[in-house]
C-alpha cells in the first residue's frame, strides 16, 4: 500500500521496520516521518541544507514554534558581522574573552547567555549552528524586542 504524498516507489512496508520512527523523503524534499511504523502518523518536517540558508531557514521554524521575533534578514545580517558565516568562531580578543569568557558561534554568544537564553528542543551545543542562532535571537528578543533590532554588538 504506498504511502500518500510519497513517491509511488515508496510503500508503508519499505518505511516501516523495527525502529519506533523511520524517515522517507517526498517528491518537495520534506522529511516524511512515520511514527511507530504506522502510515496513518505520517508527519512532514522540512529538510534544510546544512549551510547558512539552512540554519536560518531552520532556526527562523523553531523561533515560530516558540513565538521568538525576528527575520532571515536580521539573522543573516548578525551572522555577517559577527562570524562571517562561520560556524565554529570565536572571539579571542575582545572583553569577554580577556574576562575568560569568549563569544563563540555563528551569532558570537558567550556561554551564560546561551545557556540562559537556550530553547528546549535545540542543541546544548554552542557551536550547533541552529541552537546558537536561536538562544542569540531569544536574548535579543528579551533585551532588545528582535534580533532586528540590532545593528551592532548585542
Amino acid at each position: 500500500m504506498p504511502v500518500q504524498g510519497l513517491s509511488t516507489t515508496l510503500s508503508a512496508n519499505a518505511v516501516a521496520g523495527p525502529a519506533a520512527r523511520d524517515v522517507a523523503f517526498d517528491l518537495v524534499g520534506h522529511e516524511m516521518v512515520m511514527l511507530a511504523g504506522d502510515p496513518n502518523l505520517l508527519i512532514s518536517r522540512h529538510r534544510y541544507t546544512d549551510d547558512v540558508n539552512g540554519w536560518i531557514l531552520e532556526s527562523l521554524e523553531v523561533m515560530r514554534d516558540h513565538g521568538i521575533p525576528g527575520s532571515y534578514e536580521g539573522i543573516h545580517r548578525t551572522i555577517m558581522r559577527e562570524s562571517s558565516g562561520d560556524r565554529f568562531a570565536i572571539n579571542l580578543w575582545d572583553s569577554n574573552a580577556a574576562q575568560g569568557i569568549p563569544s563563540k558561534g555563528l551569532m558570537q554568544v558567550i556561554d551564560p547567555t546561551f545557556a540562559a537564553y537556550h530553547v528546549d528542543g535545540t542543541s546544548w551545543d554552542i557551536y550547533d549552528p541552529v541552537a546558537n542562532i536561536v538562544a542569540a535571537c531569544n536574548y535579543a528578543a528579551d533585551r532588545y524586542g528582535s534580533i532586528d533590532n540590532v545593528f551592532s554588538a548585542y
